[in-house]
């Protein structure tokens, strides 16, 4: 990353924040690099560990609501641009989106948002030349932004149209709408918790969702909130904490937890008591599997592997859940930068894994074993589609439905063919930040 991107000690607060929103932001949407990976481990952007936790917080949120906002964005853009975004200077087309998406979303004055999206620009020698336009453009915004997002408000256009096209197709076009705008809302913080949800809710300023997950809106370092050093809960969305319950009473039983890391559900079949042995093929993954575990005081036998090349144990286990990779447009609303990085084709070539996996999953079981399989895609390839085509070639696999009394009474969350499905529009709340899932997809099969 080039040396000038960095924050000099001296320069005017706030800058080195946008300054690294700007070099993130370019990495998702030109270099087609993840949120995580430029935000955390050793691909991490070198000037973060500059960055107060304040500036990081803000970094933080710049970004995501740039790639949450992104086509709503280039509609505002494109309106206040005679020639559109020039497109031979990156850091202009960055100062562009991260001033306008201060000044129609976030909390900052707009002087302030303007000024720092010219400097932002002028430190840059090959957009320096663009100053004055962006200073132009942005006082624009200013005045005239928020009704050219009115213009658009209920056209979805921040999703790509490839997925908008997918769900409406499959879902249809009111509950494609409703999800999408569900999207455009920075979520809330999900725990599950140990014990005693109320007291966590009351002590984290949330509240206790209907499934028994708290949520809250609180902000900042999750490693700084009460409970997190005495291992009192783990972040896992609400949704995600489901397929674990379809189980059942697993105290004693052997589970296997296939692609396992980071280790949200490893955490849930430990807490109830079953045998667990959690795999993933990734060291560095396992490794802060581990390191949750310890915090959590909870035990697995944790294995770095190939879950489709592991053998499991010679007698079978008595449960596997895969958790299977997938395209995680499910997870669009906590990782923004998912809807610009897939592609309609990385659909099939994941079902392609998903079948593997779930064809091994079936070998590990002992007979009367149960499959709890589930993904963060509202893809239906990945979901209701694998699971059909599974059964069509397993006949020892029979689909048990889910009832609606073991996912709290959230009929609206089960199929018709008795699978879960939650969408980012289910569980809606006065304050939008309280509401929606993930969208998750999960089924039980028994082998006979």
């Amino acid at each position: 990353m080039p040396s000038q991107r960095f924050a000099p000690p001296s320069e005017v607060p706030g800058l080195a924040a946008r300054r690294i929103a700007a070099d993130i932001v370019d990495g998702v949407l030109h270099k087609h690099r993840t949120l995580d990976d430029q935000l955390d481990g050793s691909g991490a952007h070198p000037g973060l560990k500059t960055l107060a936790d304040r500036d990081r917080a803000l970094m933080r949120r710049l970004v995501a609501t740039i790639l949450r906002r992104l086509g709503t964005l280039g509609h505002v853009l494109s309106r206040l641009l005679d020639k559109g975004i020039p497109s031979e200077a990156p850091r202009a087309q960055s100062a562009l989106l991260i001033g306008a998406a201060q000044i129609l979303w976030m909390d900052v004055p707009d002087h302030a948002a303007v000024d720092l999206s010219v400097r932002l620009v002028q430190s840059d020698r090959r957009a320096a030349r663009y100053a004055g336009l962006v200073n132009a453009v942005l006082r624009r915004c200013a005045r005239e932004g928020q009704a050219l997002v009115e213009e658009v408000s209920t056209q979805s256009l921040d999703l790509p149209p490839w997925l908008l096209a997918r769900w409406s197709a499959h879902y249809g076009e009111a509950t494609a709408r409703d999800m999408a705008l569900a999207l455009g809302h920075e979520p809330s913080l999900d725990l599950t918790v140990k014990s005693d949800a109320a007291q966590w809710a009351s002590r984290l300023h949330g509240e206790v969702l209907p499934t028994g997950s708290v949520r809250t809106l609180l902000h900042g370092s999750v490693t700084m909130l009460p409970g997190f050093a005495e291992g009192q809960w783990w972040v896992q969305d609400a949704a995600a904490a489901l397929p674990v319950r379809l189980f059942g009473d697993i105290k004693g039983k052997s589970i296997a937890d296939l692609c396992a890391a980071p280790g949200g559900k490893t955490a849930q079949l430990a807490q109830a008591g079953a045998h667990v042995t959690a795999i993933d093929r990734s060291p560095a993954r396992v490794a802060r599997l581990r390191e949750n575990l310890t915090r959590l005081s909870l035990q697995a036998e944790t294995v770095v592997a190939d879950a489709v090349e592991w053998a499991g144990p010679a007698d079978g286990l008595d449960g596997v859940l895969i958790d299977a990779p997938c395209t995680s447009t499910g997870t669009i609303r906590r990782h923004p930068d998912v809807a610009w990085l897939r592609q309609e084709s990385d659909v099939a070539a994941m079902t392609v894994l998903q079948q593997r996996l779930l064809k091994k999953s079936v070998s590990l079981l002992k007979s009367g074993g149960t499959l709890v399989y589930c993904t963060c895609s509202l893809e239906p390839e990945e979901g209701e589609r694998a699971v059909a085509t599974l059964l069509a070639a397993e006949p020892a696999l029979r689909r048990v439905p889910i009832e609606a009394s073991e996912v709290s009474g959230l009929s609206e969350i089960i199929t018709a063919e008795g699978d879960l499905r939650t969408l980012p529009s289910h569980l809606p709340h006065a304050d939008p930040k309280l509401g929606g899932l993930d969208g998750f997809f999960a089924a039980r099969l028994v082998k006979s």
